[in-house]
């Protein structure tokens, strides 16, 4: 923008009102913080629910499989599951097969968690929802897939 606030001409400019992405950003930050302000009672991280929520559809994931499922770094994984290991959420055991993988599972107290995060986590969903249609929901989740879809396979390109 030009000093008394005109665009210039030829100048590239993306309302950020009117572009998907950062809708989508603006949105993921909004349901971060409504997630972040609850597990503050539980004195979890949003990043330690995602590991716990990964773990509750698939126990005795190794560290590295945890990694891709909740899109972290194995240091970052790593991190995470020692502090979750000292809130006594989860416990850590070698593999039998494979002496150098370590699977992870919920202890029971990680468990006894499960249905009460996720309800919270149903609750912030309806929270962001409200309002909306059946077909209004599920045409934001279809479409958000597509969006993921093609983004995967952009990823997946050879770079122009």
């Amino acid at each position: 923008m030009s000093p008394d606030g005109e665009k210039d001409p030829g100048e590239v400019w993306l309302d950020p009102q009117q572009s998907p992405g950062y809708l989508v950003r603006d949105t993921h930050l909004a349901v971060g913080r409504a997630l972040r302000r609850r597990l503050q009672d539980y004195g979890m991280t949003t990043g330690q629910y995602y590991f716990m929520r990964a773990l509750w559809i698939e126990e005795g994931l190794s560290q590295r499989e945890l990694s891709q499922r909740v899109g972290t770094t194995e240091p970052t994984t790593a991190s995470a599951l020692r502090l979750l290991e000292r809130k006594g959420l989860v416990r850590r055991v070698r593999n039998r097969k494979d002496r150098r993988t370590i699977n992870i599972y919920p202890t029971p107290k990680g468990r006894n968690l499960k249905n009460e995060l996720l309800t919270m986590a149903i609750r912030i969903n309806d929270i962001a929802t409200d309002g909306l249609t059946p077909e209004d929901i599920e045409a934001i989740k279809r479409l958000m897939r597509a969006m993921k879809a093609n983004l995967d396979r952009d990823e997946q390109a050879p770079s122009a």
